[in-house]
């Protein structure tokens, strides 16, 4: 939502050039305070605080949060949600599974106990980044944590949150105090969303946004991702044939470090209907693949056929060449391997245009990236793809 402008309004702000995170990190924290304002002043007092992003798609950008505004937007864009506002109270209790580089109120110098872990009503369940990796010991200790913590909701990144949810469902548990998944800090997979809403047979919510801007969409109940108008404003920018463009935002709810057409690096696309303006995450812009014809793909071009296939639970789509392609997956533990390579194939080949290779390859264990995220799609020493 724009903060009510007149159309001479709209159209000077949308001559404004968008920024990137470079123009964040170059002269921080100066280019954010007011003339004569220092930044040990704002600590001492206790009015912000310092952090900084886990560095997904480039190096870690520093943040300045307004004191206890990231948990009010964070509620907000949940409350977007009617089943998730019904469980909702003051001190509702959640079991977090995502890379520690997302979190830095907790030291993982050593092994911190489950008490370490424990951030306001959070408990934070793993230990290192490599979920693909954990142990078995492990991954018990993480259900008789949870067991104990008794939370009503698992605040996951997809792949994180799949690991667990396997393990849960190879050792036949369900967490009965559970009442929804909120998936965050990645992109939900329609295979992720499939095997975590079997495993707790609980709805899964997805939920979209970034350090630096805040939580933008959240899914209603409806399964519509909906845009939290106390958050952002948000702009479609160069949209293609099919709507699909370069997500712009302006951020309302942080005045220590207000971000004015932040170019986040995703792509969405935007329809209205009766319940108002919902939208389709598509990915990194920088994770989109092209065709040998230079057609765009996006990375949830990619999820859509891949899900088709049953029996994944998680995959990576590399792209090595202009009609080059290696698709790794990992399949599910009732997966017949050959058959949904079969299926994956049938249903990859078209979307891709049929290139002259399309190797798949089935393995056990896909490692993230430096910051602990997980990629679907990647293109190698390839230039980003176009529109």
């Amino acid at each position: 939502m724009a903060p009510h402008p007149g159309a001479d309004w709209i159209r000077d702000f949308r001559l404004l050039p968008p920024i990137t995170k470079e123009d964040i990190r170059q002269g921080f924290p100066g280019n954010f305070l007011p003339a004569g304002v220092r930044l040990d002043d704002l600590l001492e007092r206790g009015l912000v605080e310092l952090e900084s992003t886990s560095g997904t798609t480039d190096d870690a950008i520093p943040l300045l949060l307004e004191r206890g505004g990231w948990a009010r937007q964070e509620a907000a864009a949940l409350h977007l949600n009617a089943d998730v506002r019904a469980h909702w109270t003051p001190s509702v209790r959640r079991i977090t599974i995502t890379s520690p580089l997302c979190n830095h109120d907790i030291s993982y110098q050593g092994t911190p106990t489950a008490a370490d872990r424990v951030v306001g009503d959070a408990l934070f369940l793993n230990l290192n980044r490599h979920p693909f990796l954990w142990t078995t010991a492990r991954l018990d200790a993480m259900i008789e944590e949870a067991f104990d913590w008794r939370p009503i909701f698992l605040d996951c990144d997809p792949v994180y949150g799949l690991v667990f949810a396997r393990h849960c469902r190879r050792r036949g548990v369900r967490l009965p105090s559970l009442r929804f998944v909120v998936s965050s800090y990645g992109f939900l997979s329609l295979c992720h969303r499939r095997l975590l809403a079997s495993a707790f047979e609980i709805p899964v919510y997805n939920l979209y946004g970034a350090t630096e801007t805040g939580h933008l969409l959240m899914e209603d109940e409806q399964g519509a991702l909906r845009p939290s108008p106390s958050t952002a404003w948000l702009e479609i920018l160069h949209p293609d044939s099919d709507g699909i463009g370069d997500l712009v935002v302006t951020t309302l709810w942080n005045p220590s470090m207000p971000l004015i057409r932040y170019s986040i690096g995703d792509l969405v696309s935007c329809q209205s209907g009766i319940g108002g303006e919902s939208y389709r995450v598509h990915g990194r812009a920088r994770d989109a693949l092209a065709t040998a014809a230079g057609r765009r793909i996006t990375v949830a071009h990619i999820d859509a056929q891949v899900s088709l296939a049953e029996g994944v639970i998680h995959y990576q789509l590399n792209q090595l060449g202009p009609d080059r392609f290696h698709l790794r997956w990992i399949p599910d533990d009732r997966a017949d391997i050959p058959s949904t390579e079969q299926a994956l194939r049938r249903h990859l080949s078209p979307l891709l245009e049929n290139p002259r290779q399309l190797q798949i390859e089935s393995i056990e264990a896909i490692l993230g990236e430096p910051s602990g995220k997980f990629r679907l799609a990647a293109r190698r020493d390839l230039p980003p793809a176009g529109r």
